[in-house]
Formats: structure tokens, sequence, C-alpha cells
């Protein structure tokens, strides 16, 4: 599911756009069209060079198709292109994520000096640095596994909340509401496996989800 995910952060940028109605839309579209062609093209490839058996007993799919292709070194440079991806994922999610906090402080929903931007490059550098310190917290805090509950229990249940407010904000469009309710449905049974798998994991998530609430209500009560 996080192979087609991303999508969500580039609309955290449209406040920024010069023509977020055209340019937002095109991004959107051209930028999930294009993960799914290369996603589906990857795994078609570890299919045929692996097969459904040699796919199933490895842990690494892209090093062992490698591996066959270019011998050691081939996998060593693909798991190096494999963590240069890594930290492009990270770039993104580090400056994308913060925008929410600096839209929130602009109205007056949080801490008014997470709304500062660098007088030169204008961008929210109090709520990038308030990011980078809670994920390493959060990195810190428990292995990949145990951060990957916390995150999709959660992460999934908006996405489902975000397709339902769809039938508020369109009512009848091309593909809906078919589409949106295929798309509500798998957000939440992926939210449904993850808790059944990690049920521990899911309620530190939600948890942590929890803690927003007074956060929420004293703001609120403040504007």
């Amino acid at each position: 599911m996080f192979a087609y995910g991303g999508w969500q952060t580039a609309t955290f940028m449209s406040g920024e756009l010069k023509r977020p109605g055209r340019d937002l839309a095109i991004g959107l579209v051209a930028g999930v069209l294009g993960v799914i062609a290369i996603y589906v093209a990857v795994n078609v490839v570890c299919l045929m060079a692996l097969g459904t058996n040699g796919l199933a007993a490895t842990t690494t799919p892209a090093s062992s198709v490698m591996r066959l292709a270019f011998g050691p070194r081939g996998a060593q440079l693909i798991a190096l292109g494999i963590a240069i991806s890594t930290l492009g994922f990270l770039s993104q999610g580090m400056l994308t994520a913060p925008r929410v906090y600096y839209a929130m402080a602009n109205d007056k929903l949080f801490f008014n000096a997470v709304a500062r931007v660098h007088p030169t490059t204008r961008v929210p550098i109090i709520a990038i640095a308030l990011q980078g310190a809670a994920a390493i917290v959060i990195a810190l805090s428990g292995t990949y596994e145990q951060i990957l509950g916390y995150v999709v229990s959660t992460d999934f249940l908006f996405f489902g909340l975000t397709g339902l407010a769809v039938f508020r904000f369109r009512g009848r469009a091309a593909a809906h509401p078919i589409g949106t309710v295929v798309f509500v449905i798998a957000c939440w049974a992926v939210v449904a496996g993850t808790v059944v798998a990690a049920p521990v994991n899911s309620a530190i998530g939600y948890g942590i989800l929890m803690a927003g609430l007074p956060a929420y209500w004293y703001w609120n009560q403040a504007r």
C-alpha cells in the first residue's frame, strides 16, 4: 500500500502553488500513474526472473533479480539505489508534512512560532525543525515493524475518511461513487488487518492520535 502512497502529501503544498487548481490535479494524476507503471513493471520483472516460488522465498526481490543478471555487484548497486530512493522519500516527508503545522499556526490552531518562515527562502523553518525532532523521537522509540503499526492503523483510517468526504463535496462524478467506495473499503480493510496483526502497536498509534484531542480543544476555544 505504501508503494502507491505519497499522493496525499502533494496536497500539503497546494497553498504554495501558483496555479493549484491546474497543477495539483496534474501532479496527482501523473504521479500516481507513474508510480503504478513503475511498480507493476518491477513486479513483472521479478516474477519473470525469479518465478512465484523464488519471489516468495526472498525478502529482497530487487537484489535477487540483479544478482541473477549481474552477479554480486549488481545486487550491491540496486541496494544502493534503494537506499537513495528511501532518502528521497524521507526528504519529501520532512518537507511536506511541516506545511500542515505551518497552516495550523497561521490559522491560530497551533503555536504562533510554528508559522515563522525564513526571510530569504520563505520555508517554515520552525515547523520543519519540529518535524525533524518528532521523527528522531519516533525512530528511537521502536523497531520498523512497531512504527509501521503506529502509522498504518491511523494513516489509512484517515485515508478512508478523506474518501468519505468526497461524497460531501463532489456528489456524483466520473468513477464516483463506485471508485470512492472501493477506495474507502480498501483503506479500512488495511486498518482492520493491521489492528488484528499488531493490536498493541495499533493501540499505541491510536493513543498518540488521541493525545492530540486536548490540544485541539484548547486551540479551538482560544480562537
